[in-house]
């Protein structure tokens, strides 16, 4: 139903469609993007400035065309949620208000293997604030002989931690073993020995079920580029508990979107944060890099994420029970601990394995050192594509 909402990169010497299992890394455009993107040049042409309040969209607003939509997407608030920036700056900006580190109380916990850019801004925050990272920084590794994290190991660590312990950021699914953490009992346990608990949902977000909300997190970031199908480099996602919506004394770095928009072109000296995620933005909407996140978010919501999820679930077991015997999966084989992601192993020939399914038509990506991820997404991947990406796996292999 939706696949045909979607532009399928086809092959130049079969004009055949690719078997596109890659969104995980970068999801397929959605054909409704190109128009989109006219209107508000139309606008621009046709309105200039004018267009901020004139237009189709108009542009002054355009964040707040997102927040309902965004907010169903990851189980929050509208006022919880905001879009703004891109991925990494958005973390930064929330471990400005969240790890506010003391001499007792500094240290941040974070998945072995998290993606290196979760580890430098951590690890620079560390540094910014004038703590040793290898004092300060627990890294969760799994144990001997197993591929990923056991939630009583993390549970254990952050006990273990106890009262030194500020912040527990995690990514809501490990990029490299497509693991989903139990983000509502890592919450719970972080703050029952007074830490924050955030989580970068880039793998997350359009991929489970998720319920921030309810789970009481802190704050959480997402990029919109991979599952939600909005482009390379698109607009981010932020999330902040409604607890800290009226917090203008929880510090931050300010800028001049976040202010009040009551008084905000009164062009005031002193800052005055909007109520919700919405008071940590810098700047106004970057409209052209958000306006395929509307198109997709559109399709989101149209065909909601418990049903997507339904259909992730079927794909994944008819995945699995295809290739469970020709390579070593390292993804978990539980639903509740997994997302559409399977990250599989075929021993020292893997790279070579890779480019034959790469020559075959196949679209996945390879990760250092002998992993290739394989991510069927239910918005526009079929269970014929996997029935035919397993046949080809195993002639390869």
């Amino acid at each position: 139903m939706y696949r045909d909402r979607f532009h399928i990169p086809i092959q130049q010497k079969t004009q055949k469609p690719y078997i596109y299992f890659c969104g995980n890394s970068l999801g397929l455009q959605p054909k409704g993007v190109l128009e989109a993107i006219r209107q508000e040049l139309e606008d621009w042409a046709n309105l200039g400035v004018e267009g901020h309040f004139h237009g189709k969209n108009p542009w002054a607003k355009y964040h707040e065309f997102f927040s309902e939509k965004a907010a169903r997407l990851v189980g929050a608030k509208p006022i919880e949620v905001v879009m703004m920036n891109n991925l990494t700056v958005n973390l930064h900006l929330m471990m400005v208000s969240f790890y506010r580190p003391t001499p007792q109380r500094y240290k941040i916990i974070i998945e072995g293997g998290a993606f290196p850019s979760d580890q430098y801004a951590v690890k620079s925050q560390i540094l910014f604030h004038g703590y040793n990272v290898k004092d300060a920084l627990i890294e969760l590794i799994p144990r001997p002989n197993e591929h990923t994290l056991r939630t009583e190991d993390i549970v254990q660590a952050i006990h273990d931690a106890g009262d030194s312990l500020a912040l527990v950021m995690l990514g809501g699914v490990n990029y490299y073993t497509g693991q989903a953490f139990d983000m509502q009992t890592i919450t719970q346990e972080a703050h029952k020995v007074g830490a924050m608990a955030g989580f970068d949902l880039a793998h997350a977000a359009g991929n489970i079920l998720l319920h921030l909300h309810d789970w009481e997190v802190d704050f959480a970031v997402w990029c919109t580029y991979k599952y939600l199908n909005s482009g390379p480099g698109a607009v981010s996602g932020c999330f902040v508990h409604e607890k800290y919506a009226n917090s203008p004394d929880l510090p931050r770095f300010a800028g001049w979107w976040g202010h009040d928009e009551k008084t905000r072109f009164l062009m005031g000296p002193d800052f005055t944060p909007m109520l919700g995620a919405a008071g940590w933005q810098l700047s106004n909407a970057p409209v052209m890099n958000m306006v395929a996140h509307k198109v997709s978010l559109d399709i989101f919501d149209e065909a909601t994420m418990p049903a997507l999820r339904q259909k992730s679930e079927e794909m994944i077991q008819f995945l699995l029970e295809r290739i469970q015997n020709l390579v070593e999966i390292i993804t978990p084989f539980e639903l509740k601990d997994r997302g559409c992601q399977t990250s599989i192993r075929v021993g020292k020939q893997g790279k070579k394995v890779f480019q034959k399914l790469s020559e075959a038509g196949i679209i996945a990506d390879w990760r250092e050192p002998d992993v290739i991820r394989i991510a069927p997404v239910p918005l526009y991947n079929t269970m014929e594509e996997i029935d035919e990406f397993s046949k080809i796996l195993k002639k390869v292999i």
